[in-house]
């Protein structure tokens, strides 16, 4: 192996709290972040709140979602929130998992949960969540009910009645209960929540619901009754045993037709000093939660800003912030007191610790992508792109921060830097095997430092700055470049392990989704998104870009053929652009973005041939033939693994003995291609099941099992 390097010693000061040698120093710079804040009745022991977040295992994963939130507290948020809970069989948003407090029964998940938060000194925190038009209740057929007759927020056939006089006395009793509910639970703090749409309470605040012309609409002071009302029941029932806490949208972006800064500024006129602290957000969960293809850090700061002003009491806010300087800014400029998070505590949960400890370079920033948010739509526990730990804290016993040690002395060779490579190699060598890691160019990073390039997706390099800058500091870790490896190389080296992370190759021919065979192409150039991002131009200007996979590069490709000047036409079998992103609250945005570069979208439509100058493309519903004028022919359709080297070494297994090699695996997309947070969690399960015994047939992970009822 050509151009060998080693980075140097990874001394205590790297490794995880619990094993320093000797305290670590805080920047002084941050000190103002670690200052403890009141919360009403409750302290917060610094300024670092997780804010609510889904996650996709609420009720139906309880000691999961237990364990994910206690990790989150062990890593120095001082307060850690549920998702939203729904508190009534009336209002519930099946298939939806988010958590649950309809009555008694469901109190000890939640204490199973408050107890590993409490474990580490961090409050708990709950927002109980009546959903209004977003409760199409397809779980228990109850009869739903908001603000007004009006369909569901989804398209389910599903409408909610208006609710009247006693409806909202019933609401508030509810309401209470499930505040009982959660100081038995072991809360320390209680939302009411009045954010992203989703919720009766800000449903009735908003223009954009309300067109009451009873006492809870028209006027601010009547559309705000309802939220007075559920603050001053939840502060009586709390009755100061907990802090009260109001998530509330400040600007709803849609002007005077919903929530805009007149009326927030009135709402904090109206109950600014009720609640024991403010967590403010901007517009619905899309708006809040951008992806940073749209939206930089601190983003919501111009809507936030000067709020502070108007209440007495603590204001939360969010940014997705990564940045210790930027949250140092929020405080010292007066627009935070507490630095609100979902997806930053998600890509390391330990980010407070670690600014604490002065151990900045070990911070695993978030990258924006929202394969996160992705869990609550596609009702699957919630991953992350930047730490394959989480949603395994219990059932896999995976730790973002601590590697079980090494069983034995086994060196093993892992083939491929891309983001398996880097997990599988970093993960070994912390758990002190002896690592070399093979990158067949001179850069690391494999597509991701590629698709970094791409229209806005620069921040997503993050994945190969962390893990480089560990790797750099692991003394039994090699790094050859330049080292295109066969399979006759590897077996003279004489490593017990190999791991094959060679990545993977787009398709060429057409085979994706819609064609399971290759089409017939001819006489036009044929590219494919690893053609584009190696620098190859179409030879004219006109391209078709054909989008069978529905993620998001084929819009990015698009996009960024379109900025280099190229008429583009994007044709895809969905009914819409990038369909998969309805997942991380992107779609609209990817779609706009596309018609404003003038991208034209033939939706619906599969390319079935080519010939030159022109792309034959088929509706998916009649079969009509529709030819489209092209140059070039993109195709972004599926992939195929890189697993020669692998699939060379297992054909020749005789060989293994001799060589002193045990084991070889294809790791990440070498194994099976996905995204890059699917190669990051394989590389991370193979340096954990690395001499670990394993059973085949069966189930490779803990679970729980709902029982039969006794009553059946």
């Amino acid at each position: 192996m050509a151009g060998r390097h080693t980075g140097p010693i990874f001394d205590s000061a790297h490794r995880h709290p619990a094993i320093r040698e000797y305290p670590a120093m805080r920047d002084p710079r941050y000190d103002i972040l670690f200052e403890p804040v009141p919360l009403g009745p409750v302290t917060a022991r610094n300024r670092f709140f997780q804010v609510p977040h889904c996650n996709g295992m609420g009720h139906h994963h309880p000691t999961a979602h237990a364990h994910m939130r206690g990790v989150k507290a062990e890593g120095g948020w001082a307060v850690v929130c549920t998702e939203e809970v729904e508190i009534h069989p009336s209002s519930e948003v099946s298939p939806y998992i988010e958590g649950r407090l309809w009555d008694d029964a469901d109190i000890p998940a939640l204490a199973r949960m408050t107890e590993k938060i409490h474990e580490h000194g961090s409050l708990a925190g709950i927002e109980p969540c009546h959903n209004g038009i977003h409760g199409a209740n397809m779980y228990t057929r109850e009869t739903g009910m908001a603000v007004g007759h009006l369909p569901v927020g989804t398209y389910d056939p599903v409408q909610v009645r208006r609710m009247d006089a006693d409806d909202i006395l019933a609401l508030r009793r509810w309401h209470r209960a499930a505040v009982r509910r959660s100081l038995e639970a072991g809360f320390d703090v209680v939302y009411v929540y009045a954010a992203h749409g989703l919720n009766t309470i800000g449903q009735f605040l908003s223009r954009k619901y309300n067109l009451r012309t009873d006492g809870y609409g028209g006027s601010l002071e009547n559309r705000a009754r309802l939220l007075r009302e559920m603050l001053e029941d939840t502060l009586d029932e709390v009755d100061g045993r907990a802090a009260v806490a109001c998530r509330i949208t400040v600007d709803e972006l849609v002007g005077a037709d919903g929530i805009d800064r007149p009326d927030i500024e009135g709402v904090l006129g109206l109950v600014g000093e009720l609640p024991d602290v403010w967590d403010f957000v901007v517009g619905e969960w899309e708006n809040d939660s951008s992806t940073s293809r749209f939206a930089p850090e601190a983003v919501h700061e111009e809507y936030v800003r000067g709020l502070k002003a108007l209440t007495s009491k603590p204001v939360v806010g969010v940014g997705r912030f990564t940045s210790p300087d930027t949250m140092v800014r929020m405080v010292r400029d007066g627009v935070l007191d507490m630095i609100g998070a979902a997806r930053p505590s998600i890509a390391d949960p330990f980010l407070p610790r670690k600014i604490e400890e002065g151990r900045l370079e070990d911070i695993r920033e978030c990258i924006g992508c929202n394969i996160c948010v992705s869990g609550d739509g596609t009702i699957s526990p919630i991953r992350c792109t930047q730490n394959p730990s989480m949603g395994e804290e219990w059932r896999r016993g995976w730790h973002p921060e601590v590697m079980r040690p090494k069983t034995s002395d086994a060196s093993v060779l892992v083939v491929g830097a891309g983001p398996a490579g880097l997990e599988a190699a970093m993960a070994l060598g912390k758990r002190g095997h002896r690592v070399v890691l093979a990158e067949a160019t001179q850069a690391l990073g494999g597509r991701v430092a590629r698709e970094a390039r791409l229209p806005g997706l620069a921040e997503w390099i993050r994945v190969l700055d962390y893990r480089r800058g560990q790797l750099d500091r692991l003394p039994d870790v090699e790094i050859a470049y330049d080292s295109r490896l066969t399979a006759e190389e590897v077996l003279e080296y004489g490593f017990d392990h190999v791991a094959v992370a060679t990545g993977c190759r787009w398709r060429a021919d057409g085979v994706g989704r819609w064609h399971l065979r290759p089409i017939e192409l001819e006489g036009i150039q044929i590219l494919t998104p690893d053609d584009v991002m190696a620098g190859a131009e179409p030879e004219g200007g006109r391209v078709v870009v054909y989008d069978d996979d529905h993620y998001y590069l084929g819009g990015v490709v698009a996009e960024a053929l379109a900025r280099s000047g190229h008429a583009v036409t994007f044709v895809t079998p969905a009914a819409r652009v990038s369909e998969w992103t309805v997942n991380t609250l992107e779609q609209v945005r990817i779609q706009r973005r596309m018609l404003e570069a003038g991208i034209e979208i033939v939706p619906s439509r599969a390319v079935d041939g080519a010939s030159a100058g022109a792309v034959r493309t088929s509706c998916v519903y009649t079969s009509e033939v529709e030819e489209h004028a092209a140059d070039a022919l993109v195709l972004v359709t599926s992939r195929l693994p890189d697993d020669g080297v692998a699939a060379d070494l297992v054909a020749r297994a005789g060989e293994w003995e001799a060589a002193g090699l045990t084991s070889v695996r294809a790791v990440g997309d070498a194994l099976c291609p996905g995204t890059i947070a699917a190669a990051v969690w394989d590389g991370r399960r193979y340096a954990e099941q690395l001499g670990e015994p394993l059973d085949a047939d069966g189930v490779p992970f803990l679970r729980e099992i709902a029982g039969p009822s006794p009553d059946g």
